[in-house]
């Protein structure tokens, strides 16, 4: 029996696929999905996070909404974006991973953003027995309305921008355990070398809140610890 396929539905299919991997083929727009699995923005809030314009940053959204990888919500003049589910955070994290173990020039670029990497580090794991046991501060150095929308259970608030000013209100005999967005992200490796230089014992979760969220691990919300 012939199969109901042919050539051009087929090609149709392939092209549907191909869209989805146009619209990820920005830099720019895969920072926005960055910043957009740690929760819901607005369209300001992701323009400013981002470094774009209004009118980019829309476009650019547009672009991602008409791939299905974002949705909206209206609320009055305001229209907020979230990912359209956890499958995009996953091909998000994903994407990152095939491109770092198969593309030189990822690796050499994550080494460049990040520094060196020759702090100590802790996987979730460790860092769940370790809160369990009590012998740890555990420590979010997003921006507050990242932490507002999802945190690590018991995890203070102090964002990496405001470290220099409060770092009096950590402590110095207890470990720090660090993290931000992901594994990628640079705000957790600079809190650390911060800390370190001012003589805490800081030490940075291997991974980030991408991460713990797509391992369905707990996660609070709300005011700040």
């Amino acid at each position: 029996m012939a199969g109901i396929g042919t050539a051009g539905t087929k090609a149709q299919l392939y092209g549907a696929f191909a869209a989805s991997g146009k619209a990820l083929a920005s830099g720019k727009r895969l920072e926005l999905l960055d910043l957009l699995a740690q929760g819901e923005r607005t369209v300001d809030a992701l323009a400013k996070a981002a470094g774009l314009n209004l009118t980019t940053a829309s476009a650019h959204l547009q672009t991602l909404k008409q791939a299905g990888f974002v949705a909206t919500r209206r609320e009055g003049v305001r229209i907020h974006y979230r990912l359209a589910g956890d499958d995009v955070a996953r091909l998000f994290a994903l994407l990152r991973k095939v491109a770092e173990r198969h593309q030189a020039a990822a690796a050499a670029a994550r080494d460049a953003h990040l520094g060196a990497d020759d702090g100590a580090h802790v996987s979730r794991e460790e860092l769940r027995a370790r809160v369990a046991v009590g012998d740890v501060v555990v420590l979010d150095v997003r921006p507050v309305e990242e932490y507002r929308a999802g945190h690590i259970p018991g995890a203070v608030s102090l964002p990496v921008d405001e470290l220099v000013d409060r770092v009096d209100e950590l402590p110095e005999e207890t470990d720090i355990v660090v993290y931000c967005r992901g594994e990628y992200c640079v705000l957790a490796h600079d809190a650390v070398r911060l800390l370190t230089d001012r003589g805490r014992r800081a030490i940075r979760l291997d991974d980030g809140m991408l991460e713990w969220r797509l391992a369905e691990l707990p996660v609070d919300a709300g005011d700040l610890a």
